[in-house]
């Protein structure tokens, strides 16, 4: 089937503006670059980067009231559109998908792949319980079970109790412009900084800004006209904004909102910051590593030891430590930038390689042995 035009079903929450989401977006643009037809079936509706999406995808809105909701649509669209592959993405969608596909008794190909680091993401005992107990009965069922990092790998076959080797890591692939250059929108929102950090994301709990703002606050006892840019919005937006305002730093502190690309703002910055408590591949870091900016991350689990080469490639330091990341920062701003050798690295580890591989997965277009038998990318731990 590899050589025909197929159907690739891709099943998601949503299309909103997350790292896993755009990794999805870039695999898509693959599909239809080869020429075969994409439907992004959506448990919910909409999403920020639909507009992004190429015009020939189809996309169908289950506007489900809650992801378990989901399943006897899921079906329905099965049975109905009757695609050659069918890919689950983030749990519990990885569990919906594979059950959806025997109810249906569909034929398609099947892949589940997973974002981040579960054990660190449901960490209530029912949560875990229920975790384990869907992962064992619905994976198995999976032709291709893909995860973003050898460390999530490591963590999502320990709470699935299924082999290691049953899974493939596919680093998060990203999809760069070919000229990353700054703008004058983005530089406006600089001002007098003399010192540019940026971090890219959401604001929720998972990400710990508030750790990188107490680290920044540090940083500008020393360098006193650095700036923080923290692009993107969400829920702790105000919790966030009264604590640059504690912290005294008000205004060195930049919110601008989110934008669908984040290449501008990452081209006019020195230096790129990830304060996360825990990641799958964090997509924002392979990002800045492609705009050749400097690096510094919390070394959480998983992906940011794996992307930066145990700190070859930017400075690690460890999870909640607001002193240690002030230092680092203030290192990697006063040393002299490597632009060239970083993104060599990012195109490495999350580059045309990645987004070739998945789109080889969902068509059958595979020369070697299957996901389940050959080793990963990156080496057990």
């Amino acid at each position: 089937m590899a050589g025909k035009r197929q159907r690739i079903a891709v099943f998601i929450p949503d299309l909103g503006g997350g790292g896993a989401e755009r990794v999805q977006l870039s695999v898509m643009k693959e599909l239809v670059s080869r020429g075969h037809q994409v439907d992004l079936v959506l448990a919910f509706h909409g999403g920020a980067l639909l507009e992004l999406l190429p015009p020939e995808v189809r996309v169908f809105e289950l506007r489900a009231p809650r992801l378990a909701s989901t399943l006897l649509p899921l079906v329905r669209y099965l049975k109905k559109e009757r695609p050659d592959a069918l890919h689950g993405i983030m749990w519990p969608s990885t569990v919906i998908a594979p059950i959806a596909h025997l109810l249906a008794g569909s034929t398609a190909r099947l892949m589940v792949s997973e974002q981040a680091a579960l054990s660190q993401q449901y960490r209530r005992k029912r949560q875990r319980a229920l975790l384990r107990t869907t992962a064992r009965l619905a994976w198995p069922r999976a032709d291709f079970r893909i995860a973003c990092a050898a460390g999530t790998a490591d963590d999502i076959a320990w709470l699935s109790r299924l082999p290691r080797s049953s899974f493939e890591v596919i680093t998060n692939p990203t999809s760069p412009p070919e000229v990353i250059a700054s703008t004058p929108e983005a530089e406006e929102w600089w001002g007098d900084a003399d010192g540019r950090v940026i971090t890219v994301g959401q604001m929720k709990a998972q990400k710990n800004h508030a750790l990188l703002l107490r680290a920044f606050a540090r940083l500008v006892g020393k360098c006193p006209a650095a700036k923080l840019m923290i692009l993107g919005r969400g829920q702790l937006q105000p919790e966030l904004e009264a604590l640059a305002a504690e912290l005294g730093i008000a205004d060195r502190v930049i919110f601008p909102g989110f934008r669908l690309s984040p290449w501008p703002f990452l081209a006019s910055a020195d230096l790129f910051a990830l304060s996360s408590d825990y990641e799958g591949l964090p997509l924002v870091l392979a990002e800045a590593m492609h705009a050749g900016l400097k690096v510094v991350s919390t070394d959480c689990t998983s992906g940011p030891r794996e992307l930066l080469d145990g700190g070859r490639y930017g400075r690690l330091v460890p999870v909640g430590d607001a002193a240690a990341l002030a230092d680092a920062m203030v290192e990697a701003l006063g040393e002299a930038a490597n632009p060239e050798r970083q993104r060599g690295r990012a195109e490495v580890v999350s580059g045309r390689d990645s987004i070739r591989r998945y789109a080889d997965l969902l068509t059958g277009a595979v020369t070697d042995e299957p996901a389940s038998l050959r080793s990963s990318q990156c080496p057990e731990s």
